[in-house]
């Protein structure tokens, strides 16, 4: 990321409690969708995220991404499961119950297929949205990236690949399913941040596939999910690599997109 300064960010103190979001919830090709950031961005970004749903640490996040870096973004989060996500308790599994619930969410409502499809309808509805809610602004955003945080990731890769056309960067956060090979498809500029509990080396073999500009860094104190629904911001050492975790995807979308 050379030649973006890291002060290009100015991200707002972090809320470890009772977090009220800023944005609003607007229907969006049939999706409860959260949306956020100025009404005059001309870029944005689709946020996917955990199979945990709107959880207030995953809005707030979508709050920094809108308006932290000199780049303001329309930020687009999308209720792909319909009030219903998983139930953060059974993550990580302790009981066979829990890898039951886990496996047949996984398999229904978090096949990545029934997500993927949606998201063309998503984009071209959202760009109605620039130049003012609902104002219908003719040829829509700039441009598009997208961001995905565990499950999430590995729709950003998935929609980063092979004939995409949408997005012009993509950033996944501690992402699950990381598959090597996927890289190799990805035809985009792409930002890995990894946790301590990614396979260190499905992270290193992914970085070395993609053919684009890209940036992979480990935060090796934090667990899978601390930029979303798991993040225990009431930790202060979390609630600060939070921060940077936030600030480096802004720096890599800043330059990419």
């Amino acid at each position: 990321m050379a030649g973006v300064s890291k002060a290009c960010c100015s991200i707002p103190p972090i809320i470890a409690k009772d977090y009220q979001p800023k944005g609003e919830y607007k229907t969006i090709n049939g999706l409860k969708t959260y949306i956020t950031g100025p009404e005059s961005a001309t870029k944005a970004i689709l946020v996917i995220y955990d199979i945990f749903g709107f959880f207030p640490q995953t809005l707030q996040g979508a709050d920094i991404l809108s308006t932290s870096s000199a780049q303001k973004y329309r930020v687009f989060m999308p209720d792909f499961f319909n009030g219903a996500p998983a139930d953060i308790s059974w993550f990580p599994p302790q009981t066979a119950d829990h890898k039951a619930k886990l496996g047949h969410f996984f398999q229904t409502k978090a096949a990545p297929p029934t997500t993927l499809e949606k998201i063309p309808g998503v984009v071209r509805e959202a760009n109605t949205y620039a130049g003012g809610a609902g104002g219908g602004g003719g040829a829509g955003f700039e441009s598009w990236s997208i961001l995905g945080y565990c499950w999430g990731g590995k729709i950003t890769v998935l929609s980063s690949s092979a004939e995409n056309k949408i997005f012009k960067a993509a950033v996944q956060c501690h992402p699950a399913m990381l598959d090597p090979e996927d890289a190799k498809g990805v035809n985009v500029p792409m930002a890995l941040l990894a946790s301590k509990d990614e396979d260190p080396g499905a992270v290193s073999a992914f970085g070395a596939n993609l053919k684009k500009d890209h940036y992979v860094e480990t935060f090796p104190g934090q667990i899978h999910g601390w930029m979303a629904a798991r993040s225990d911001l009431e930790d202060e050492v979390v609630k600060k690599e939070f921060e940077r975790g936030y600030r480096t995807a802004l720096v890599f979308l800043q330059k990419h997109a």
